[in-house]
């Protein structure tokens, strides 16, 4: 959960209010601070009037659309993360959110945690520091010494150097010690998309992983079948 001073603002646009309560209640409950507005003028308005760090607006959307209101916000400030939501899967609708310069498309119904996930992924990208990038930095893993800022996991005299994907990879998994990590904010979190290929990759640098801690037989990864891993430690 991000620290109180840390909270990331978003403004959410979302005319069902019974989604939008919905998604005030679980994107509060994992420490974001959430304003909901149910029209696009609305959320204009406010948008303009305050800092906001990331926005996630409906297509389909009373007094002014979402594709109106993401030009609005990217003229008024083009660096802030924008996530579209909408019932349509249209080709169309996804290329020209993109064009307009949305970082994310999502489809609803989605899945809550898979849009918690795909927050952090592009807030990750876009420089904004989330917990999850501060828990670790160095940690003891076992008998292992593992160093996130400069990618190295330590044992004795050895010496492994990781690969930026390994090192996020690992302080992920370093963060949740003895409890699962779901695959899905393994994937988003480390490539920024969840799809077979990049479940694929994964496998790999999770073997990769479990190659590096073979010296210290109390600490292994644990694969819990269609849903992650633990970083499991018994001493």
């Amino acid at each position: 959960m991000i620290s109180e001073k840390e909270k990331i603002k978003i403004l959410l646009v979302e005319d069902d209010i019974n989604l939008g309560f919905l998604l005030v209640d679980f994107l509060e409950s994992n420490g974001f601070e959430v304003k909901l507005y149910r029209d696009g003028e609305a959320g204009l308005k406010e948008f303009l009037m305050n800092h906001f760090d990331f926005c996630i607006l409906d297509i389909m959307l009373p007094r002014m659309d979402g594709f109106t209101l993401l030009e609005k916000i990217k003229k008024s400030d083009n660096k802030v993360p924008v996530m579209l939501l909408s019932a349509r899967s249209l080709k169309d609708d996804k290329i020209k959110g993109f064009s307009l310069g949305i970082d994310d498309y999502l489809t609803k119904p989605f899945d809550e945690e898979e849009l918690l996930y795909r927050i952090k992924a592009i807030l990750n990208r876009t420089n904004h520091i989330l917990e999850v990038k501060k828990e670790v930095k160095t940690a003891m893993v076992g008998k292992y010494e593992f160093d996130q800022t400069n990618q190295v996991l330590k044992i004795k005299n050895k010496c492994q150097r990781l690969t930026l994907k390994e090192s996020k990879i690992m302080g992920l998994l370093c963060s949740s010690k003895n409890k699962i990590v779901k695959r899905e904010e393994l994937m988003l979190n480390v490539w920024g998309e969840s799809d077979y290929y990049t479940g694929r990759s994964l496998d790999v640098f999770i073997s990769k992983l479990r190659s590096y801690l073979k010296d210290d037989p109390s600490v292994r990864i644990v694969t819990i079948p269609m849903v992650g891993y633990i970083l499991e430690m018994t001493n």
